[in-house]
């Protein structure tokens, strides 16, 4: 499994709001995504940090992804360029089914 964490940050605070209506509107295409397990839309507790996180099933897929296109529209969105780190997820746990 690849985990994907892509961090968008700016020395002033996101506005929360914003960022629930934009992760509302780019929720559906990632629904039923082929090869990606989960993917969440996080705001850090300071507010200069907005977070995704992807767990993919599939490395390759998760990868090829990230296009230098996509990376430059998310880039528009969010008003600033993002940072993309590739994690190997070596455990998983998934409660989502308790």
């Amino acid at each position: 499994m690849l985990g994907v964490l892509v961090t968008f940050a700016q020395t002033d605070k996101f506005d929360r709001a914003t960022l629930v209506k934009i992760a509302g509107e780019l929720r559906g295409p990632f629904e039923g995504m082929v090869g990606l397990r989960f993917k969440s839309f996080m705001l850090d507790e300071d507010g200069v940090q907005a977070r995704n996180f992807y767990v993919w099933d599939d490395e390759e897929k998760g990868r090829s992804f990230f296009t230098e296109e996509l990376v430059d529209k998310v880039a528009g969105i969010y008003g600033v360029p993002p940072k993309i780190e590739y994690l190997d997820i070596v455990g998983f746990v998934d409660n989502s089914g308790a």
